[in-house]
């Protein structure tokens, strides 16, 4: 490891830190890499918050909660972790901007810490296409769920060598019904969400060290519930039956049904989320709020970063600030990176071995 990363890292911290970086460069030279303590663990958790390309709620950064499990020896302390994550982030619908740091030696083989699971039937899928093959390798394990559109997926923890399951406890996943105020959009059906968006497939840098579990929330955009996650046509794939719910005419796509329909879907998981006492932000506020983040950025002197498709919201993106300029999409680190290899390798590695006996 090249000392230069760490002095890069350091650089960006307040204070003189010469001795500790002589520290670091003997533990290299040592044991070719070096260890980051808690502190400094969470301030690069920060600077990666501040860095992430993608991400239009940074304005943030400093608030990011980070709670140090690199301690965790088996996968009972890696579950008691995400357990712990999940009741602290969600903090009865106040949520809290939370990071788990765990070991390498685990991994998650979900995308996020809280999903809905995927059957298929005869009429077509049930629940979130999305987690079908989750869903499957959740079943191979001897999970069962239910069979609604809302079953909660279970946790499945790799070590690299095996693959076990937990399932969350009911009391730490809190969902939200959505319900428009004005209109039934959905005929009688029962559709909710969950309140934490907490990804768990990302990997962390800091100072040279990569991170490969490190499960993190925020709190909802309402479009990515609105306007992706119930909307989207390979998802739950609302928009038709909110359309019809509302009376507008859906045989020709120049009557905008789908942009009415969806803007009312938003609207009712705004209302939803507002009714429970459940923390989410709209897209124009974000919008705004990340051009706070700008100027803040801008008075300390620092470019801002950005990846603009992300950045923009899925909802009317031309009647924010963030549409109409230009973003370079240069990487800064420390920052936050798509998880390497693929997570089902545990799972091929046990059928491989399988298949041999």
């Amino acid at each position: 490891m090249d000392i230069q990363v760490a002095r890069h890292f350091f650089s960006q911290l307040e204070g003189d830190h010469s001795k500790r970086l002589q520290t670091i460069a003997d533990e290299i030279e040592r044991t070719g890499s070096y260890t980051l303590t808690t502190d400094e663990l969470t301030e690069g958790a920060k600077l990666a918050w501040r860095n992430s390309n993608r991400c239009i709620g940074r304005l943030f950064w400093q608030t990011l909660n980070v709670r140090d499990a690199r301690d965790a020896e088996t996968f009972d302390d890696v579950f008691e972790a995400l357990v712990s994550h999940l009741r602290y982030a969600t903090n009865d619908g106040k949520i809290r901007s939370t990071m788990t740091v765990l070991p390498n030696e685990f991994r998650l083989l979900n995308a996020q810490l809280i999903r809905y699971a995927a059957y298929e039937t005869e009429d077509g899928i049930i629940g979130d296409p999305l987690s079908l093959t989750m869903t499957r390798q959740a079943e191979r394990l001897g999970w069962s769920g239910t069979g609604t559109e809302f079953d909660v997926l279970p946790l499945l923890i790799t070590d690299g060598r095996e693959v076990r399951l937990y399932e969350l406890p009911d009391d730490v996943v809190l969902e939200v019904e959505i319900r428009h105020e004005a209109y039934d959009l959905f005929s009688g059906r029962t559709i909710k969400w969950h309140a934490v968006p907490a990804i768990a497939d990302m990997e962390l840098e800091i100072g040279g060290q990569r991170f490969t579990s490190i499960p993190f929330n925020g709190w909802y955009m309402e479009t990515e519930i609105g306007a992706r996650n119930l909307a989207d046509t390979d998802r739950y794939n609302l928009l038709p039956l909110v359309g019809a719910s509302l009376g507008l005419d859906t045989s020709k796509e120049r009557t905008l049904w789908r942009d009415r329909a969806l803007v009312e879907l938003n609207v009712a998981v705004l209302q939803s989320f507002e009714r429970a006492g459940v923390t989410i932000v709209d897209h124009h506020t974000a919008a705004k709020q990340f051009k706070r983040f700008e100027k803040n950025e801008q008075d300390a002197g620092r470019d801002v970063t950005g990846q603009w498709s992300w950045l923009i919201p899925p909802l009317s993106p031309a009647a924010t600030h963030v549409f109409h300029r230009h973003y370079d999409d240069k990487i800064v680190t420390p920052n936050l990176f798509a998880r390497s290899g693929c997570p089902f390798s545990a799972f091929q590695a046990k059928a491989k071995e399988e298949s041999k006996a």
